[in-house]
């Protein structure tokens, strides 16, 4: 199970499996639970490998990020193609058996596009990376529109974004529509791989992984540690709270690392200080990213911020720095957790 905090918490995921264990009850289950708040589908495909792929053989995979992709991260159709193909074409690939449901969950914006007659973008994106590839699809948002609309169910009882039990449970209820079909005749004979179809964006992120952080050249203004947490104004959450980061607060100072691939992710922690960085590709001139999120004012914010993209395909050479504030009383960090590549 891979997706946002609606997979993380205690929601549909266990509800999936319980229902798995009485369909197949002498069979050993395995259910590792890829679910991280606030992530996107765009960190999703850089973290599946070390998230999801080490934990093969992964026979069944549910993903979700429609919610995510649409309030957390603000993302146009391109990447949240990029990011869903990158997940479920990178699956594919590693294990060509692999059945996969993608699972549109709902906000409150979402339901009033699809009220309108109108499809939400980050679920209409994904869907063409459904249709494209062959991948099951459980629309949990056009069902709740669909109730909400005759009157059986309401947004309240269903429980909001991060649903409550009656709203998990219709989650359940239409991922499990689709295996009573997929298993209501005979099953087959043998295990047949899935065709492997053209994708829809070149530039998806089909080979998505992280970098060793050790890798990283750093000068004296920044460091691979644990930052001092106490002394850092805004709330970490627990799973962060202990892992070493790159991290600067700092200007000036540089980092430079190789990497293999056509673009350069940035995995990394936005708080109230969030900064500027800096980057340049193989000897370029500085290109400046804003760090600082909508939601980084009292939260050490989990976000991918895209560094480079679409570079040609090979070896590049990256630095990467803390741009000076214009208010040199403003002090500012950056905080990452992993460097990915494609």
């Amino acid at each position: 199970f891979m997706g946002g905090s609606i997979t993380e918490m205690e929601g549909y995921r266990p509800i999936m499996m319980e229902s798995l264990n009485r369909r197949f009850p002498a069979t050993d289950f395995s259910f590792p639970d890829a679910g991280i708040s606030s992530t996107c589908s765009t960190t999703g495909a850089f973290r599946l490998a070390d998230d999801v792929l080490s934990k093969e053989p992964v026979d069944l995979f549910f993903v979700e990020f429609a919610v995510n992709d649409d309030q957390d991260a603000h993302h146009a159709k391109r990447e949240c193609i990029r990011g869903m193909e990158g997940i479920t074409r990178h699956m594919r690939d590693r294990n060509p058996s692999c059945d996969i449901v993608m699972v549109h969950f709902v906000n409150e914006a979402m339901l009033a596009s699809l009220a309108k007659g109108k499809e939400p973008l980050s679920s209409g994106s994904h869907e063409d990376v459904a249709v494209r590839h062959d991948i099951s699809s459980a629309h949990v948002a056009r069902e709740l529109a669909s109730k909400i609309k005759d009157g059986s169910l309401t947004w309240a009882r269903y429980g909001g974004v991060h649903p409550a039990r009656p709203g998990n449970e219709l989650a359940a209820s239409v991922v499990n529509r689709i295996l009573d079909k997929a298993w209501s005749g005979p099953l087959a004979e043998s295990i047949k791989p899935h065709p492997q179809a053209e994708l829809l964006d070149k530039g998806s992120y089909v080979r998505g992984q992280f970098l060793d952080n050790s890798k990283c050249v750093r000068d004296e203004a920044w460091h691979l540690s644990v930052p001092d947490w106490k002394s850092i104004k805004g709330d970490c959450r627990p799973r962060f709270r202990n892992v070493p980061l790159i991290h600067t607060d700092l200007p000036g100072g540089a980092f430079s690392l190789s990497f293999e691939g056509n673009c350069l992710a940035a995995y990394l922690l936005a708080g109230p200080d969030a900064g500027i960085a800096e980057i340049a590709i193989d000897g370029g001139p500085y290109k400046p990213i804003q760090l600082k999120h909508a939601y980084s004012k009292g939260l050490h914010y989990p976000r991918t911020v895209m560094l480079a993209t679409d570079l040609p395909h090979g070896t590049h050479a990256a630095v990467i720095r803390k741009a000076r504030s214009e208010n040199p009383e403003e002090k500012t960090a950056i905080r990452i957790i992993r460097l990915g590549s494609n």
